[in-house]
């Protein structure tokens, strides 16, 4: 039996005996770029199903099968944790989804605030790269990327019973993370642009009384390291980390 070395998200259900349909896309990967061929193990997984061992049954350039065969993980969903932050040039926002997806976020919600210099996003794309994060770091979840949305509209229709972690960069210094009467809750992450959090903004995170002001650590970090410290000292506390 061959040994699978590469993962791959379908949109299909998955299950013994289960035959999954490849697009050109796909195929293209699987057969042109990584040269797999007929009889060739893949690990399959449409983020509700687990992970799953598959072999390839027809290898075409623009389309392929497969055959499903056996489970060799199952499902594990990350926290109900949501990361919040303003787009900032191409490569660090496809870092940020990138590395949110790999440490367990389980939506990504990009955000326009008061100093965010983007006014749009590719939400294909950086959807498409939370699905290769994904794929890479051996997941069985891939967390949505919604479209650009004005942080205050957002904070006007913020769910009931959701905490916010706000990672506030004039806070810098030794702080809590958050507290920890919030830690059964649902919760979500912060980050602001570059230019950092308008006063006016600032104000009203501080007023609501869902939201958890935060440092995070001495130093003011630049957006694309600050998501990734954020999710690590939350995930540290409350998510699936401990």
């Amino acid at each position: 039996m061959s040994t699978a070395k590469i993962r791959l998200y379908v949109e299909h259900p998955l299950g013994e005996g289960q035959t999954v349909p490849l697009d050109r896309d796909q195929a293209h990967y699987l057969f042109g770029v990584m040269r797999q061929g007929t009889g060739d193990a893949v690990l399959l997984f449409n983020g509700h199903d687990g992970e799953w061992h598959a072999t390839v049954a027809e290898a075409g350039k623009r389309k392929g099968l497969l055959n499903v065969e056996r489970q060799t993980r199952p499902q594990q969903d990350p926290p109900d944790l949501w990361l919040l932050f303003a787009p900032i040039k191409k490569a660090r926002t496809d870092f940020i989804v990138e590395k949110a997806a790999e440490m367990g976020a389980a939506r990504i919600l990009p955000v326009q605030t008061d100093f965010t210099n983007s006014e749009r996003i590719r939400q294909d794309r950086l959807q498409a790269h939370a699905v290769e994060a994904a794929e890479q770091c051996g997941g069985t979840y891939v967390p949505e990327v919604t479209d650009l949305q004005k942080l205050d509209r957002l904070l006007a229709d913020w769910p009931e019973g959701r905490q916010l972690m706000f990672c506030d960069e004039a806070l810098a210094g030794p702080s809590e993370a958050a507290r920890k009467e919030g830690q059964a809750a649902p919760w979500a992450i912060l980050i602001g642009p570059e230019g950092g959090f308008s006063d006016a903004e600032r104000a009203r995170l501080n007023a609501l009384p869902f939201a958890h002001p935060t440092a995070l650590g001495p130093r003011i970090l630049r957006a694309d390291t600050a998501a990734v410290a954020a999710m690590t000292v939350w995930q540290q506390r409350f998510g699936d980390w401990t």
